[in-house]
């Protein structure tokens, strides 16, 4: 347990040694709340959804999360190009917890990226619909950011180039982003678009941010939840298969 906490202080030691790091990363998803939320807000208005600020702010904190989560595997491919990871490896700990070490790490910055372009999203004019679904709203950012927190380290486990890392993940993230919901409602899709929405794990996970911050769901937050749980327990035992293949 001990190295598990030590490689989890690591990841936030690496977080926040950088500020312009964390700016920075506020960079996109205001983007779209400002350029999308506003801009096809009085189109959204007409069809009759409300306000698409309000529906748009939880799918761009789970884009955030997404990205966030799915990229802390580049550190997992920089240390093992720079000899740092065999460092780590040789110690006389488990690899299993080196790998639970790590995740955490990255899920818990995923979450604080996520509760940062929250704050950002409330100084545009967001607003929850309850403070109560506090606690379940981290609930399923803590879901979201350990299942690709941990996809982002089985996939960091099978590369050993960090210029191919960046091209595997957008070829991978950007399609679950935009097949999400989290830009448009998932009500009325084409039959083809809903097969690929209802197998895509962030799916979930937007519309149960939807759920707890706005109480709009298409699936329903049990199912949620369900779903994002039984994918992490997934993800987690095919990251450490992975990550218990490196090679040394």
């Amino acid at each position: 347990m001990k190295a598990i906490y030590i490689l989890w202080l690591r990841e936030m030691k690496r977080y926040f040694r950088s500020p312009a790091q964390i700016v920075a990363a506020l960079g996109q998803p205001m983007l779209y709340m400002l350029a999308l939320g506003f801009g096809l807000g009085p189109v959204f208005a007409k069809s009759g959804h409300g306000s698409y600020v309000q529906f748009l702010a939880p799918g761009v904190m789970g884009m955030t999360i997404l990205f966030s989560g799915a990229f802390s595997g580049i550190g997992l491919v920089f240390d093992r190009q720079f000899g740092f990871l065999k460092e780590t490896l040789v110690a006389p700990v488990p690899r299993i917890h080196v790998m639970i070490g790590r995740t955490l790490g990255g899920a818990t910055v995923a979450m604080l990226q996520g509760a940062l372009v929250l704050l950002a999203c409330l100084i545009v004019g967001f607003r929850p619909a309850s403070l109560a679904a506090v606690p379940a709203v981290l609930l399923t950012m803590a879901l979201i950011s350990i299942v690709f927190c941990a996809f982002g380290t089985a996939i960091g486990s099978r590369l050993e180039n960090m210029q191919a890392f960046p091209l595997v993940m957008n070829f991978l993230m950007l399609p679950l982003f935009f097949l999400s919901g989290a830009l448009y409602p998932l009500d009325g899709l084409p039959t083809a678009l809903q097969a690929v929405t209802n197998v895509n794990p962030l799916s979930y996970g937007v519309d149960g941010l939807r759920a707890t911050l706005i109480g709009v769901t298409h699936f329903g937050l049990p199912l949620d939840f369900g779903v994002l749980a039984a994918v992490a327990v997934v993800f987690l035992g095919l990251g450490a298969y992975s990550f218990s293949k490196i090679q040394l």
